[in-house]
């Protein structure tokens, strides 16, 4: 169970506040998830099998206010509520096998999952309490997936993957405003083929290529009228849209006690599903295309000591031609991450980790860009009598005012006549210190 608050700040606001403030005082909420699972293993015919069955209960409750004051005489709070419970599971079985003198291994399964959810609800709030309901239903969605791939062993140095994937979803939107009810179903395959070559001198190169897909909202997909004036006409969105990626690259242990990996990748997405969240609508984004560069190194220089790191560049754009512009909001640019992890014989462990976020636009021009954020984190702690640990962790070790997410839109605070353009974020946790004692049975 968690208690949420909203710590969304301003630029200019922090001007007025402190900057782990908040302009609205009775912003906050409660969420929990509970769940139960089982999984098993186990021999089927000449393969080996798995399974597994689970069911979540959740529900989030959740007040947040992110424009302030636009209008002047109720603000601009509201209310988020999520009530579900989930149930599903997935079979899978493996098998080996030879075909005219090449090895083989065959795999297949199925993944089934039900959510019941029996209120999803956006209100208009006054310091937490209801006034206006803007949207308010009931959804059941049920996914079903079966999927098979075979590996081939052509040779010493050549591998071949070839699998397929079929998925259909099944929506069922009960709205509060009728004439958004409906049912709608989609399906999807998505085929995959992955090449590996080598290795040779410890070297291996490999290249995938496939299709996904990602689904959408449920009540987007049988949306007729905005649900804040339930006249104007909305378009509905496709409830599943196709995703095609592909990786080459290669991996390596060339130098001793040493694994490095390097690919060049890219990802299209025919369209994103974006949820506005204060009027309770949905519309589809444009299609986009990332592409992007990616290496990593660990370095084992002795069985105790563990030192990683990881570069990530990429390019995100929008496909079609639009005046607003082709930058993806909060795409980031780059990411890195360097990392010491030790596990010492005599007890002793720890360790340490810097991160880096690059920028991101946060319009769609790029005239409007955040700031890179740059954390450090440490840890140490000992192991005494084998059951028994005591660690201490330090977060944000040199107390950096970096932000976790930045935002750019209009809002307007209690002094001002009429919205502002402006940077909105939420701010990283100041340098914090976790004493953490755990005993093992």
């Amino acid at each position: 169970m968690a208690l949420h608050r909203s710590n969304s700040a301003t630029s200019r606001a922090v001007r007025l506040i402190d900057r782990f403030g908040t302009i609205d005082q009775t912003d906050g909420g409660n969420s929990h998830r509970y769940s139960l699972s089982a999984d098993w293993t186990g021999a089927l015919g000449r393969g080996r099998s798995k399974g597994l069955l689970y069911a979540v209960d959740y529900d989030l409750d959740l007040v947040s206010n992110f424009s302030y004051f636009t209008d002047a005489e109720n603000g601009d709070q509201f209310q988020q509520i999520d009530q579900r419970r989930v149930y599903g599971g997935d079979w899978s079985w493996r098998t080996s096998f030879g075909w005219l003198g090449f090895d083989q291994e065959f795999a297949t399964g199925v993944q089934l999952r039900h959510d019941d959810i029996g209120k999803v609800g956006l209100y208009r709030t006054i310091a937490g309490d209801r006034f206006e309901t803007v949207r308010e239903d009931a959804v059941r969605q049920t996914s079903y997936g079966v999927y098979g791939s075979v590996d081939t062993r052509w040779s010493e140095r050549v591998r071949t993957t070839v699998g397929l994937r079929a998925d259909r979803f099944d929506f069922d939107v009960d709205a509060g405003l009728a004439v958004n009810s409906g049912r709608e179903s989609d399906s999807i395959a998505s085929p995959k083929f992955s090449l590996v070559l080598g290795p040779w001198s410890k070297t291996e190169f490999f290249f995938n290529a496939g299709k996904g897909f990602h689904s959408n909202d449920a009540r987007g997909t049988t949306i007729k009228v905005d649900p804040t004036d339930g006249v104007t006409p909305a378009d509905r969105v496709d409830a599943l849209v196709d995703a095609t990626g592909m990786d080459v690259g290669l991996r390596t242990a060339l130098v001793p006690n040493t694994q490095f990996s390097f690919s060049v990748w890219s990802l299209k997405l025919d369209s994103e599903l974006l949820f506005v969240g204060d009027a309770g609508t949905t519309e589809a984004s444009r299609a986009s295309e990332r592409r992007g560069v990616e290496a990593s190194v660990i370095w084992n220089p002795l069985s105790w000591l563990i030192v990683d790191a990881d570069l990530a560049w990429s390019r995100s754009r929008f496909g079609d031609f639009d005046p607003a512009g082709d930058r993806i909001p909060g795409a980031v640019e780059n990411v890195a991450s360097v990392g010491l992890a030790i596990d010492h014989p005599s007890g002793w462990f720890g360790g340490a980790r810097f991160r880096h976020f690059g920028e991101a636009p946060l319009l769609e021009d790029n005239r409007v860009r955040s700031k890179p954020t740059t954390l450090v984190n440490l840890e140490a702690g000992y192991r005494f009598w084998q059951r028994y640990k005591i660690s201490a962790a330090v977060y944000n070790v040199f107390d950096s005012e970096d932000n976790d997410i930045t935002y750019f839109y209009e809002s307007q605070l209690a002094n001002e006549t009429e919205p502002v353009e402006d940077i909105h974020f939420h701010p990283v946790e100041p340098r914090t210190v976790r004493v953490t004692l755990s005993a093992s049975f």
